[in-house]
Formats: C-alpha cells, sequence, structure tokens
C-alpha cells in the first residue's frame, strides 16, 4: 500500500475521551475514520458529522457493544462494507472497577476481561486479513501504564492490561513473519486529563475534604513524577505517530506516555 494513499481507521470507544482525542488525531491526517460505541444516539452520529465537516474527510458512526465477540468483529466487517477495507485500529475501549479480589464480582470481572481484552483480539483478528491482502496495516492497542505495573483492588483491569501487551507482542511478530509493511503496538498512558477524569477529581475533592491541587499531587497524580495529566491530544499524537512510515521498524513494543510513572 503507498504511504501517502488514503486509509480507514477504526477507533474503538470514541465518542468521549481518550478514544475521540485520537479519532480526531487521525481524522486530520486526512484517513477515513469510524467512531464506535455501544449507544446509538443522535449526538453519536452528529459527532461524526462534526468530525468530518471540520477535517473534511468521511467519518461514520458504527454502534456496537464490543463485549460480545460477534459484535466486535461485525464493527470490522460494518467499517469494511463502507469504505472497502480497514488499514488501521485502534484498540481503546475500555471499562474499570475497583475491589479487593475476594469481593470483586464476577460479572465485573467477566466484563471488563470482554471489553478490554477480548474485543481486542476479536477487531484485530477479523482486520489482519484486510492488512495481509494490502500488505500494509497498523494495530495501535491502548493499554496503561497498569499493562507494565499494579495497583491494589484493579485485578480485572490490571490482567486485561497486561493480556493486551502480551497480544500486542504476538500480533507483532506474526506480521514479521509475514513479512509485511505492518505493525502493531501498545500505548501505555498514566492519568490522562478527560471528562470522566475531571469528574472523578470533583469526587476525591468531596471525599478527603482536599482542594483540587491536594487532590492532583496527593491522589490522583501521586505516581505520576511530572505531577502533569497526559492529554488526548498527546495520545492523538502518538498513535498518528504510529501509523506513519516513520515508525515501520517500531513494532511489538509499548510506549509510556505517563509522565514517568512507569521510570520508578
Amino acid at each position: 500500500m503507498a504511504s501517502d494513499a488514503l486509509k480507514t481507521a477504526i477507533v474503538t470507544g470514541s465518542n468521549s475521551g481518550i478514544g475521540l482525542g485520537i479519532a480526531r488525531a487521525l481524522a486530520a491526517e486526512g484517513h477515513n475514520v469510524v467512531l464506535n460505541s455501544y449507544t446509538d444516539t443522535d449526538d453519536d452520529h452528529a459527532l461524526a458529522r462534526e468530525i468530518a465537516a471540520s477535517a473534511g474527510n468521511e467519518t461514520v458512526y458504527i454502534q456496537a457493544d464490543l463485549s460480545k465477540a460477534d459484535q466486535s468483529r461485525m464493527l470490522v466487517d460494518k467499517a469494511a462494507e463502507r469504505f472497502g477495507s480497514v488499514d488501521i485500529l485502534v484498540n481503546n475501549a475500555g471499562i474499570q472497577h475497583v475491589a479487593p479480589v475476594e469481593e470483586f464480582p464476577t460479572e465485573k470481572w467477566d466484563a471488563i476481561i470482554a471489553i478490554n481484552l477480548s474485543s481486542a483480539f476479536h477487531t484485530a483478528a477479523a482486520t489482519i486479513p484486510m492488512m495481509k491482502n494490502k500488505g500494509w496495516g497498523r494495530i495501535v492497542n491502548i493499554a496503561s501504564a497498569h499493562g507494565l505495573t499494579a495497583s491494589p483492588y484493579k485485578s480485572a483491569y490490571i490482567a486485561a492490561k497486561h493480556g493486551i501487551v502480551g497480544l500486542t507482542k504476538t500480533i507483532a511478530l506474526e506480521f514479521a513473519e509475514a513479512k509485511l509493511a505492518a505493525t502493531c503496538n501498545a500505548i501505555c498512558p498514566g492519568y490522562v486529563l478527560t471528562p470522566l477524569v475531571e469528574n472523578q477529581i470533583e469526587d476525591q475533592m468531596k471525599a478527603h475534604g482536599m482542594d483540587r491541587q491536594e487532590v492532583l499531587d496527593k491522589v490522583m497524580l501521586q505516581r505520576q513524577p511530572t505531577r502533569e495529566f497526559a492529554t488526548v491530544e498527546e495520545l492523538g499524537g502518538t498513535v498518528v505517530f504510529l501509523c506513519s512510515d516513520h515508525a515501520r521498524q517500531i513494532t511489538g513494543t509499548t510506549i509510556s506516555v505517563d509522565g514517568g510513572w512507569t521510570a520508578l
């Protein structure tokens, strides 16, 4: 596939937060973009139209419940029906739950593993044949600093994110053995400033009787040495780089965007 050819990208979990930032960045590069989440509202489709108008590309919204294997694969099939193929896959969808292992609800464990890990397997499995057919592709899995380290009370999330890192390495090796101009990498963010995190800051202020800065320094960013959030724009820029020809020899690795968290 020519390096300057128009490409189509799927970004899962992309109607808000990190996924939306990545989708905007890829659209700004001129790629067709498929937004996705489990909802199917007028606002979801309006967001796709807004990005298309702003970037001058084609952006669509496709609903899929990524807790279900068949819908994860259906998302890829529908995108390929619309655009002919899928060239870039960004697995970003994820959920979280916090509880001790012995109290962790079975249904929460199953849902987190399904959405945070298994969906990435299913979307990749459906996309890789198209990448092999074209001889070019990019898969970027959004893992976490918790894909490289751990914290108490997040067993399912940490297990899933460690699994994402392992899946990334396996896909990269299979691409390399097939002699494809295709790569697979994982990005491992620390705390990223999103609307969801903003709400968590407010909750932590109330829970601990702290002001905003105290919550940032002593609670939210305690493990992030820069004491600064990453931004969705920074994550989007990292994905754009990994999808460029400058990154063609970067594969099977993790890129930490965590303010030094995993350097400790």
